[in-house]
């Protein structure tokens, strides 16, 4: 298929690119990315025969113009501010993108008939889990608690919308917390394998035991993959890795495979409305479609220290802010490829 592929550039929509060139040698595959300080471009450079164009999915005549040329007929959807920290401090940059980007997107697809359009979510849609509830299904209720999640409930909303009004031929996915290789040093467990390899702090919010469900990113990738080749339109499927742990447990992992004390561990202040616990049920998507993780998280854990270890050129780029010139230097200034 001729599969555009939005947000390529950032965490996991780098990461599909990679996964999708590798499993179906015959997709064209267009990336389209705003480049924000997410994006980063050297994380899809050594991947062969796909087309970057750098624009914005609230731009309804690049989104349209992009499509057109290059015969789009499947839109998987990762485009988006995805940091709940940023969304607190900052949360219009989050309705603009999520909700504004993904309607424009939703309507200019609409519009040249596309055949398939994968929206990729998110567990905290749900909202929060006491300690003993039984994980998030498909059917669990949406209750956002953080700008970042209501915006992507708000784009969920719409994307069954327009399936069911004008019978557009929409899926969601909606994932727990990803892992890997290429995430943005921000998140937690890059950040906590970047402080600890440089012997700097690991700050761990409030008293650590906040719950997340951890899935590797080529898992997800994966699950996209499969849903969006085989899955019944107008459905949402979840896809959880089943690797429910406190973060501080992660943490601690983390300083086991560097090496490194936990008195590196310094707790800080809770940030406002941090939810307590998310899992994920995933029977769905492991009943209709075969899917299922892969990756153990202990192996997983290690796999990704040792990619950091020994990819320093990659994250030390986005340390010094450099990975920002990627783009001018290898397309110029006006995205021209020299």
């Amino acid at each position: 298929m001729n599969l555009l592929v939005t947000g390529g550039a950032g965490f996991i929509g780098a990461n599909f690119v990679r996964r999708r060139r590798a499993t179906h040698a015959d997709d064209r595959l267009v990336v389209l990315d705003a480049l924000t300080y997410a994006g980063n471009l050297a994380s899809i450079a050594d991947v062969p025969g796909i087309t970057f164009v750098k624009g914005d999915i609230c731009d309804a005549d690049t989104v349209e113009r992009t499509m057109r040329e290059h015969a789009i007929d499947a839109v998987v959807h990762f485009a988006a501010e995805s940091h709940v920290d940023r969304s607190i401090y900052g949360p219009l940059a989050f309705v603009r993108t999520n909700v504004d980007g993904t309607a424009t997107l939703l309507e200019v697809s609409r519009k040249l008939s596309v055949k398939r359009y994968l929206q990729v979510s998110t567990d905290e849609v749900y909202g929060d889990l006491g300690p003993d509830d039984p994980p998030f299904s498909e059917k669990t209720p949406i209750d956002p608690r953080s700008p970042y999640s209501a915006s992507k409930a708000a784009a969920d909303h719409l994307v069954l919308a327009w399936a069911h009004t004008y019978k557009f031929p929409a899926l969601i996915t909606r994932c727990s917390n990803n892992y890997g290789p290429y995430q943005f040093p921000e998140k937690l467990i890059p950040l906590m394998i970047l402080n600890a390899l440089e012997d700097k702090p690991l700050p761990v919010y409030g008293d650590g035991k906040n719950v997340r469900d951890w899935i590797h990113v080529e898992d997800h990738c994966d699950a996209v993959s499969v849903v969006l080749d085989r899955g019944r339109v107008g459905e949402v499927y979840n896809a959880g890795g089943r690797s429910e742990r406190k973060n501080i447990d992660i943490v601690r992992a983390i300083l086991g495979l560097v090496g490194k004390p936990e008195s590196l561990i310094k707790y800080v202040t809770d940030r406002p409305g941090h939810d307590r616990r998310y899992a994920i049920d995933c029977d769905k998507i492991e009943r209709e479609l075969g899917w299922a993780p892969r990756h153990r998280l202990e192996e997983g854990l290690a796999e990704t220290v040792a990619w950091y270890r020994a990819n320093a050129p990659w994250w030390q780029a986005i340390r010094s802010g450099d990975y920002q010139h990627w783009y001018e230097r290898n397309y110029g200034r006006r995205g021209e490829k020299p």
